[in-house]
Order: C-alpha cells, then structure tokens, then sequence
C-alpha cells in the first residue's frame, strides 16, 4: 500500500542510479480536500470495495493475510501521509508519470492528480478499468500505460 511513497521518496533522494520513476495510486502526500481511506478497523470485504474497480473479481481470501496494519502504522502513522512530502516533491527534476486507477476508493483520482501536480513535469494518467492496484487488476492496461510514456 505504500510502495508509490517508498518510490517518490528514492527519487527524492537524487541518486544517479535513479533516472526517473512510475508511481501507481501512491499515496504519501498530504492533499487538501483529497482525503485518504481509514482502513483500519474495515473488514476485508470493505477494504476490497475501496481497493477494486471490480471487488467480486477479488473475493477475500481467508487463507492468505490481508494488509499488516501494524506495519502500516510504525511507517505511516495510519495517516498514509507525510506533511512535508508535497513540498519536497517540488525539488524533483526526473520525468515522473503518476498512474492511478479511476475506482480507488482508498486515495481517490483527485489525489493521484494533486500528487502529479506536486511534481514539476509530471505526467498523469488515468486507467478506467482499476482501483488501487492496478498491477493486480488490470496488469495489462497497467503495463501499456506505463509503456505510452516513452
């Protein structure tokens, strides 16, 4: 769930090794009026109605673990957001393409668009057919999104 922030943070720090990044429903930034989900205390089926375009396609799984919460909250907080991230965001000088999923009900498009707008040149795409994880959703449109950018 924080990979996108984990990314945005490794280009932040302005290694030659990193030339540029893809930051899929990345959350991390503190965007005003553009809330984060809480979904601590959801069961599974409601943390799948935030996470999918198309939940039924992705029933809980009982036998596998859902999101470690505990973890989530020694590096997040719980709030998914880091203050001082949208600001440091405007010191990057890399191409940047921000992907989000048009259903993500944990960080809506709103937000997926003020974080492309953090960052100076960023491009912003849209995939219709995906919530928050497009990589397991809709992999396919995913990869032809990331690969319209070069």
């Amino acid at each position: 769930m924080i990979g996108g922030w984990v990314a945005a943070e490794l280009a932040l720090l302005g290694s030659p090794r990193v030339s540029g990044a893809v930051l899929v429903d990345a959350v991390g930034i503190d965007a005003p009026g553009e809330p984060i989900a809480d979904i601590s205390g959801l069961t599974a089926a409601q943390l799948a109605a935030l996470t999918f375009y198309e939940p039924e396609r992705f029933p809980p799984d009982p036998s596998r673990p859902g999101p470690d919460l505990s973890a989530l909250a020694a590096y997040t907080g719980m709030t998914m957001a880091d203050p001082t991230l949208r600001d440091r965001l405007g010191g990057l000088d890399l191409p940047i393409h921000v992907i989000w999923g048009a259903a993500d009900g944990i960080a809506g498009p709103g937000y997926g668009q003020a974080y492309a707008k953090a960052i100076p040149g960023a491009r912003f795409s849209l995939i219709p057919v995906a919530g928050h994880l497009p990589q397991i959703e809709a992999p396919e449109q995913l990869l032809e999104t990331i690969g319209s950018a070069t």
